[in-house]
C-alpha cells in the first residue's frame, strides 16, 4: 500500500483529500503546516507529497526546497495543492523541482489521475529496465507520455542508400539520429596502414549516432551501408530535446553509451588476444545474434569475405582459409558465397 503525505493548513481540504485517498486504499499520512510537514516527510519518507502553497511559516516552495536538499526525500514524487493559478506561479514550482501542480477546486479523479501517474514514473524508473534502445522508449512513454524514438522516426524523412554507400564519416559534425528502416549498418574506424576496425553491427529497427549527438563533437567513426538501406532522418534538435527534457531520460542514455563502452572494450580485447579460429567463430556467432530473426530456418550469413574478415578483426584470406576449415569439420556450410552456420553450439564452444 502506498503512504502519502498530505501538507495542508485548511483542516477541510486536508479531510476531504485524506477521505479520497483513503477509499482508494492509499495510507494517508497529514500534516497542519509547513513545518510538520517536513518532519513528518524526513522521518515516514512516503512514496508521494501533496502540499498547499500558501502556508503560515513555511510556505510549499519552502517545504520543496527542504525536502529537495535532503537525499532521503530529495526523490519522492511531489504534488502542489493549491488556488493560485497565475503562469508565473505554475512556472515557479516546476522550476523548484514540483513533479505536478493541481488548482483548486478539483475533483476527485483529477487528483487521482495525477497521484497515479506520479507513482507510475517512480516505479518505472526503479524498474530494472533493458540497457538498450527499447529500454529509453519505455522510459520514455511511461514517465511523461511524450513521444517515443520510434515516433520521431515515423515523423522524419527517410533516405534510401546504396550498398557500401557511407552514412557519415569521422570528423563531421553530427546533424541527425539515425533510424533503420530496412537494411545493414556497421560502423567502422579506419586505421593509418589502410585497415578497418569494425566497431559496431546495425540491424533494421536500430538507432545509430546517438553517442555523438550526446557527447556534442565529431563523428568518431564511419558508418556505412552493407546492404541497400531505408534511414529515417530524427534533427538533432528533436532528439536533443526529448534528452533534455527529462532527466530520468538522459540518465538512461547515459547507462546505454556505458553498456557500449563496455562492449567495445571486450570486443576489442577479443581481436587483440585471441586466436584466429576464435576471432572467426566469435564473429560468426555475433552476426547470428545480431541478424537471426527467423529461428525456424538455419542462419545465412550473405555479407562480403572483405567485411566479414573486418568484423572478426582479421586478413581476408585468413578467414577464408578458417571458414574452409569450418566447413569440413561440418561447423558450417557455404552455398553461393553465403555462410550457414550448421553447428552453432561447438561454434559456441570454440569462443568460451
Amino acid at each position: 500500500m502506498h503512504r502519502i503525505l498530505i501538507i495542508e493548513d485548511n483542516e477541510d481540504i486536508r479531510e476531504n483529500v485524506a477521505e479520497i485517498l483513503t477509499l482508494s486504499d492509499y495510507e494517508v499520512l497529514m500534516a497542519p503546516n509547513g513545518k510538520e510537514g517536513i518532519s513528518v516527510a524526513q522521518a515516514q519518507e512516503p512514496d508521494l507529497i501533496i502540499c498547499d502553497i500558501m502556508m503560515p511559516g513555511i510556505d510549499g516552495y519552502g517545504v520543496l526546497h527542504v525536502l529537495h536538499k535532503d537525499p532521503k526525500t530529495q526523490n519522492i514524487p511531489f504534488i502542489f495543492l493549491t488556488s493560485k493559478s497565475e503562469r508565473s506561479d505554475f512556472r515557479a514550482a516546476m522550476e523548484l523541482g514540483a513533479d505536478d501542480y493541481i488548482t483548486k477546486p478539483f475533483s476527485g479523479n483529477e487528483l487521482l489521475h495525477a497521484i497515479q501517474s506520479r507513482l507510475r514514473k517512480v516505479s518505472v524508473l526503479k524498474k530494472a529496465l533493458s540497457s538498450d534502445i527499447a529500454g529509453v522508449n519505455e522510459l520514455i512513454s511511461t514517465i511523461d507520455n511524450k513521444r517515443t524514438l520510434e515516433q520521431l522516426a515515423e515523423e522524419s524523412n527517410v533516405n534510401t542508400y546504396k550498398k557500401k554507400q557511407l552514412v557519415f564519416k569521422e570528423g563531421q559534425n553530427p546533424h541527425y539520429l539515425y533510424y533503420i528502416i530496412k537494411g545493414k549498418i556497421k560502423t567502422f574506424k579506419t586505421h593509418e596502414d589502410g585497415k578497418d576496425l569494425v566497431m559496431d553491427l546495425y540491424n533494421s529497427g536500430d538507432f545509430f549516432g546517438y553517442t555523438t549527438l550526446l557527447e556534442g563533437g565529431a563523428y568518431k567513426e564511419n558508418a556505412e551501408t552493407m546492404e541497400e538501406c531505408e534511414l529515417a532522418l530524427i534533427p538533432r534538435k528533436d532528439f536533443e530535446d526529448l534528452v533534455n527534457s527529462n532527466p530520468a531520460v538522459a540518465k538512461k542514455f547515459i547507462s546505454l553509451l556505458a553498456k557500449n563502452v563496455v562492449d567495445k572494450e571486450n570486443s576489442l580485447l577479443g581481436i587483440a588476444y585471441n586466436t584466429l579460429r576464435k576471432k572467426v567463430a566469435e564473429a560468426l556467432i555475433s552476426l547470428e545474434k545480431k541478424y537471426h530473426t527467423n529461428k525456424k530456418e538455419p542462419f545465412q550469413i550473405d555479407i562480403s569475405r572483405d567485411d566479414l574478415a573486418t568484423i572478426a578483426g582479421t586478413a581476408s584470406e585468413s578467414l577464408i582459409r578458417t571458414l574452409s576449415d569450418f566447413k569440413s569439420e561440418n561447423l558450417i556450410d557455404i552455398k553461393s558465397g553465403k555462410v550457414i552456420i550448421t553447428d552453432e553450439k561447438k561454434l559456441i564452444n570454440l569462443i568460451r
